[in-house]
């Protein structure tokens, strides 16, 4: 990871480091430059979505992710509107473009219509840049639509299920170095470089409070290892647990489905990890430098599935099971539906070619399929879903 950027400071960002006595956690960085309204990348609704935007996700290569996903999300619905009368909710945590919410609707309203007769689609999405390219989208949608954020749920919760694909890694992190004898906080601080212009950088700063540093013992960081030399760097997820705390408070019952890059602690946390695995995404360009061009890139880390499994318990969730995506999409039907694409007509090749490569990708372990999904429970039977064999830990293979 590039310990500095060579790119000029936007005035914005320059001046709110100046007026925090010039560095500030890396944390606050990246909540500024990927959700600040009017600069951030998402805020600001920047970032494009799709194999012709900045990055691609599952729906946006086509509708097949959708296709495939909507009988485990269909099962669980279905449990709630045999548990008791009234209205479900299908509820989209950071839609991105709308698209997977527009897919799953129509899936939805096509394959159980009389279920679709009950829900609504619920999106909570903090950043009005976005927002409005999901209102524009959405207007054909089967479904009726609201947007809500959590705070707003929470005064009305409701039930159904949650989704959050792609969004946890999305959440700030808190970057950590070991510095040979103590664990600090890492801080991006403004340089003047030789040229008289400033700069930004990454370097060591406060060592980490007590209770924070006591939290590194279940990951594997404590005692210190010979193995991590100074300079050794990591995240830590500190937004998990109040993410899954609001997500809790705006359900009554239901399940909330995570589907994200995601990591054993031991794999994450190991020592030839040594700059963690922070990355910037822009054009379909990833970037080890997160301070390049600030408000114009992604900025992402994986999740560490004890620290999400931990966080979700202590908010009243109750893990139902885990798989890798590859995994959970051969569960769901993902080779019929490859063999179903080769009895195709065949004046449409292109077609069918396309969807086929756009499904071996999300199966591909170099690709999407090494994505982890996690799934939780409040007020709800402890049963496996379909993509599990297993409930709880055991799932995660």
């Amino acid at each position: 990871m590039n310990p500095s950027t060579s790119g000029a400071v936007p005035t914005w960002l320059l001046q709110r480091l100046e007026a925090a006595g010039g560095a500030v956690p890396f944390r606050t960085y990246m909540e500024w430059v990927l959700h600040d309204p009017l600069h951030g990348a998402y805020g600001a609704g920047r970032l494009r979505i799709g194999p012709a935007g900045d990055f691609a996700t599952a729906p946006s290569l086509g509708p097949d992710f959708a296709a495939l996903l909507a009988p485990q999300l269909a099962d669980w619905l279905q449990a709630l509107a045999a548990a008791a009368p009234g209205p479900l909710a299908l509820v989209e945590t950071g839609p991105g473009e709308g698209s997977l919410a527009l897919q799953l609707a129509e899936a939805l309203a096509a394959g159980w219509p009389q279920l679709a007769e009950r829900l609504e689609l619920v999106l909570v999405e903090p950043n009005a840049g976005m927002a409005e390219r999901q209102r524009a989208l959405l207007q054909a949608c089967p479904l009726p639509c609201r947007w809500l954020s959590f705070a707003e749920l929470a005064a009305a919760p409701v039930r159904g299920v949650m989704l959050a694909h792609e969004v946890l890694d999305a959440l700030a992190v808190e970057r950590i170095t070991w510095d040979g004898a103590l664990w600090r906080q890492q801080v991006v601080a403004l340089h003047e470089g030789a040229d008289g212009e400033p700069s930004l950088r990454l370097e060591p700063g406060a060592p980490l409070e007590p209770d924070a540093a006591a939290q590194l013992d279940p990951l594997g960081l404590l005692p210190p290892s010979p193995q991590r030399p100074p300079g050794w760097s990591t995240e830590l997820h500190p937004g998990l647990a109040p993410w899954l705390a609001e997500a809790a408070a705006a359900l009554t019952a239901g399940q909330l489905l995570v589907i994200d890059y995601a990591l054993e602690a031991w794999r994450y946390y190991a020592p030839q990890r040594s700059n963690g695995t922070l990355m910037a995404y822009r054009g379909q360009q990833a970037s080890d430098d997160p301070l390049g061009d600030p408000g114009a890139w992604d900025l992402t880390a994986h999740l560490c599935i004890e620290s999400v499994d931990g966080a979700a318990a202590a908010s009243g969730w109750q893990l139902l099971g885990q798989a890798r995506q590859g995994e959970a999409l051969l569960a769901l039907g993902l080779a019929e539906r490859l063999h179903g694409l080769q009895q195709g007509n065949a004046t449409e090749l292109a077609t069918l070619l396309a969807r086929r490569e756009a499904l071996l990708r999300l199966v591909d372990p170099r690709a999407l399929g090494e994505f982890r999904w996690l799934a939780y429970g409040r007020a709800v039977p402890l049963e496996a879903p379909r993509f599990s064999r297993e409930p709880g830990p055991s799932a995660t293979g």
